[in-house]
């Protein structure tokens, strides 16, 4: 399972009841409403990593879990019964036996209990059956069967519904089981991304140590870097550097590019050798306790920029700069109907003016926290609590030349706080970084 830091279960029981509250002042004539959430599957190709907003809320790692939330504020945890097998094949952190009760306060729970009848298995897979969910089913059921104006809040975000694609199959099984459901269900996925947006001090510091990890990665790779070396070698490395340092995992794939590679922009093949005259992109980001960090750095293969790399990656460094200069909160990240106040906007028009604007490919940043591209909606503002990146990149084809400059942020109401500030980034401490010398 993956490494995560000690909890405190309390940081999940104020975020479930931000939530319920949110709910109620929301639905003020709503006498009965229920929260349903379904954790992710396991698949034998991958470690299991919990579902971010199931996560977010519960705080609990084991797949296939069920939590029903009642707006009365009972809350209940549904577990796979695995019949006692689950335990000889792999380690079990919530689990149903004589401890129950301490368990139920640790949680903070009202109850726990087994989705169903046995399934005589180690793991749980995602195909739905009756049997397996049996109790899980007869409370909904009791709930649905109450005489009364009643709604069922989960989380679909029809919008982009990849990222609840586990929970919206589920869901569709419950649809056709009580079509009911089709009238009464309503979307909990803008409250949960609003309130998983602004970060606690708890999250910012687990960000930060996400970060403080992958600058220690970022520095070693840089000192493999050489001619003759292949990209997948220097991958090895750098997620070698997270696992030692108590990463549970990469946030997202390695991205290790160089020479015509480096254009392009989520390359992840890490089979071409690095040769003298060529650069390397190197995106990257550990994930420490469910939290993502993701920085880049571009580094001369050689050890020294060519004058050309150098004209390049200093408007790409003078971008960066000039977007940490107006970054405030009242701006956006990206926003179409208010240009002038848009981040994006303003990089693009930077590099336009200076002739590079078609080759800036993608967007100036994103949100950041549990995904690597964290939830986020761009017609809110920027505002303190916020985490996200700022990445300028030009990329030229026809040069094979790729260059690219990300940082992470922590927006505060006195502006942005560089939080991978102690990874070099100018291009005379980059040389230096590569040989030890910085």
């Amino acid at each position: 399972m993956a490494f995560i830091p000690k909890l405190d279960y309390s940081i999940f029981k104020k975020r479930r009841e931000m939530v319920i509250d949110f709910l109620r002042k929301d639905n003020p004539d709503l006498n009965l409403g229920m929260v349903v959430l379904f954790s992710d599957f396991e698949n034998d190709k991958y470690v299991f990593r919990q579902e971010s907003s199931f996560y977010y809320l519960t705080g609990i790692t084991e797949p296939g879990a069920v939590l029903l939330m009642f707006l009365d504020g009972t809350q209940v945890l549904y577990l796979p019964n695995y019949g006692g097998i689950r335990e000889r094949w792999t380690n079990t952190r919530v689990k149903i036996d004589e401890n129950i009760d301490l368990l139920k306060k640790e949680l903070y729970l009202d109850d726990i209990k087994y989705l169903g009848n046995p399934i005589s298995s180690y793991s749980f897979s995602s195909v739905f059956t009756q049997n397996k969910y049996l109790n899980f089913l007869n409370d909904f059921k009791s709930f649905l069967d109450l005489q009364e104006k009643k709604e069922v809040f989960t989380l679909l975000d029809l919008e982009l519904n990849s990222r609840y694609f586990s929970q919206i199959q589920t869901y569709k099984v419950l649809l056709d089981l009580f079509p009911i459901l089709a009238d009464i269900t309503r979307d909990l996925a803008p409250l949960t991304h609003y309130l998983r947006r602004f970060k606690s001090e708890y999250e910012i510091d687990l960000i930060y140590k996400a970060v403080q990890i992958t600058n220690i990665a970022h520095e070693s790779a840089a000192q493999v870097i050489n001619p003759g070396r292949f990209e997948n070698e220097v991958q090895a490395i750098i997620e070698s550097v997270f696992t030692q340092l108590g990463s549970s995992r990469p946030a997202f794939p390695s991205i290790i590019a160089t020479g015509k590679n480096t254009t392009i922009l989520h390359y992840t093949d890490r089979d071409k050798e690095l040769n003298i005259g060529d650069l390397v992109v190197v995106d990257i980001g550990a994930e420490y306790g469910y939290y993502s960090a993701d920085l880049t750095r571009t580094y001369p293969v050689s050890g020294k920029f060519t004058k050309e790399q150098l004209e390049i990656y200093d408007i790409v460094l003078k971008t960066q700069k000039y977007i940490e200069s107006v970054a405030k909160p009242g701006l956006f990240i990206n926003n179409n109907k208010v240009p002038e106040k848009s981040l994006n906007h303003l990089a693009k028009k930077h590099l336009d003016d200076l002739g590079y604007g078609k080759y800036f490919a993608h967007g100036i940043g994103h949100f950041l926290g549990l995904d690597v591209h964290d939830v986020g909606d761009n017609n809110y503002p920027l505002a303190p609590g916020d985490v996200f990146t700022i990445e300028p990149g030009i990329y030229i084809p026809e040069s094979n030349l790729g260059i690219r400059i990300e940082d992470n942020y922590l927006m505060t109401n006195e502006g942005i706080v560089c939080l991978s500030f102690e990874l070099p980034k100018k291009p005379e401490q980059i040389e230096k970084l590569m040989v030890n010398e910085f």
